[in-house]
């Protein structure tokens, strides 16, 4: 059996998928602010250097793989808007980057990185925002917003699973990760009835928002369905499956977006792809 971090252990799909993991006979070193085996505060760079740290003894320098489920919702108050946004994007690449070794040890090792549908389904998030995430600048990315006022926080929210999106992607080819035999993979959640859309919908000014909201299934999902689906990306079957977003949302990005991809190479992006293409044959013959 295996040995998996899982962060946001404590409550809602995090929870989920350690408990499902647990259920299957794995060992699971759950990371929360509260309630879990180590207690780490991600919003903060010692709460992150904690949980790396941790997690590594714990695991005696070999992780099977890991879940970073760990995130805050799109709270409206202006003082949360930092926490928001180190939680949800250094509390992933952060952890992700100080255990990579760990990860590597195995040879064969499964990440699972939380995204959301938001990161397709809210508009006018900015470009600068998500640069600034890539860029590890969570200040400057909550700066950037600024001129949403009080509504500025599901732009902070869109904008850090954007950045974690393309973070995984970006690294997931890289020989340092698909080379070491780690599959890295993001899945994207959409209206899942965890503790925070709960408290949503028992707010009546938020309620009725939520529930308009498009989901062509018609209804919310359920943290046990994530949590098999997760199951599935850390399973041998995922030998194949690396740098992928997949999408359990009950169809919403698919209403919006039903033509934005796939997409074929355009014409301005062929130099590009030549480019990688010769590259990567190169690599190869090394």
């Amino acid at each position: 059996m295996g040995v998996y971090a899982v962060t946001g252990a404590a409550s809602g799909m995090g929870r989920a998928v350690a408990e499902k993991l647990e259920a299957e006979g794995h060992r699971v070193i759950g990371v929360d602010i509260q309630e879990t085996d180590i207690v780490a505060d991600l919003s903060t760079a010692a709460g992150r250097r904690r949980a790396i740290d941790e997690v590594l003894e714990a695991a005696d320098g070999r992780l099977d793989g890991a879940v970073l489920a760990a995130g805050l919702g799109p709270v409206r108050d202006r003082s949360r808007l930092p926490v928001i946004a180190a939680v949800n994007y250094l509390g992933v690449v952060d952890l992700l980057e100080g255990w990579r070794p760990a990860l590597a040890a195995t040879g064969a090792a499964r990440v699972v990185a939380f995204g959301s549908n938001s990161s397709t389904t809210v508009p006018l998030v900015q470009n600068r925002t998500v640069r600034a995430f890539l860029a590890g600048d969570t200040e400057r990315a909550v700066r950037s917003v600024r001129i949403f006022g009080a509504q500025a926080a599901p732009f902070v929210y869109a904008a850090s699973k954007i950045a974690v999106s393309r973070w995984v992607r970006r690294h997931a080819v890289r020989p340092e990760w698909a080379g070491a035999g780690i599959r890295l993979n993001v899945i994207a959640p959409g209206a899942i009835l965890t503790p925070l859309l709960e408290r949503q919908l028992a707010t009546p000014g938020e309620a009725e928002a939520v529930e308009a909201f498009p989901v062509p299934t018609g209804s919310f999902g359920k943290p046990e369905h994530i949590a098999d689906w997760v199951y599935m990306m850390l399973s041998p079957s995922a030998e194949f499956l690396c740098g992928s977003i997949l999408f359990v949302d009950g169809g919403t990005d698919a209403y919006f977006r039903p033509n934005d991809w796939p997409r074929a190479v355009p014409l301005r992006g062929v130099v590009g792809y030549l480019r990688k293409f010769l590259g990567f044959a190169a690599t190869r013959r090394a």
